[in-house]
């Protein structure tokens, strides 16, 4: 952590390796049980120290605990937005012969525009929106599934629920969400 202090005044300088010595493998900890390796989890980890060195030098920080956790649980879902985007493949295979909406076009663009960018927000809105209309059950299926990329196997022996039923539940959700996520599609075509 020689970097982040290197350029803080001493009092904020042991203030922060304080900060990591106190909370350091707790937050590590939290952060790899929600990511799938190692390398995930200390990337993440050290964005979040980095950060808290930004915001240190600016303003004080009330509940450092909190705040800490706060960030790691955002950059996690960062995170997992900038993987899902190759794991939404229910959402957006297309049929040639399909009416249904081809999210590819929009998610997996290389174009860093800000019009492509503001899609892709549109995109992750709009599904968030319509995972909270499903039903709990349904809802949990697909975001373990897709977002989190937790296997049904997995799924199942956690919750004591059969596969297939864990598989009907994510099927339904599709169903759902490009039903509505049709509309945006549509919406974006005619733009």
């Amino acid at each position: 952590m020689q970097l982040i202090t290197a350029q803080m005044p001493e009092d904020k300088a042991s203030h922060t390796l304080e900060t990591i010595k106190a909370y350091g493998k707790n937050l590590l900890a939290f952060i790899r049980k929600r990511v799938k390796n190692d390398a995930d989890a200390e990337d993440i980890l050290q964005d979040v120290w980095y950060q808290f060195s930004s915001v240190l030098n600016a303003e004080p920080i009330e509940q450092t605990g909190a705040w800490l956790y706060k960030v790691a649980r955002n950059k996690i879902i960062d995170k997992q937005k900038k993987k899902s985007e190759f794991l939404l493949n229910d959402l957006y295979q297309q049929d040639d012969d399909s009416d249904e909406p081809f999210f590819a076009d929009i998610l997996l663009t290389e174009a860093t525009t800000p019009e492509s960018k503001y899609m892709r927000d549109i995109f992750w809105e709009q599904l968030f929106n319509a995972l909270d209309e499903l039903p709990e059950e349904q809802k949990q299926a697909f975001v373990l599934h897709e977002l989190e990329d937790v296997s049904f196997q997995e799924m199942s022996e956690l919750s004591g629920v059969p596969i297939q039923t864990l598989v009907s539940r994510k099927r339904y959700a599709v169903l759902h969400l490009r039903k509505r996520l049709k509309q945006l599609y549509e919406e974006i075509l005619k733009s």
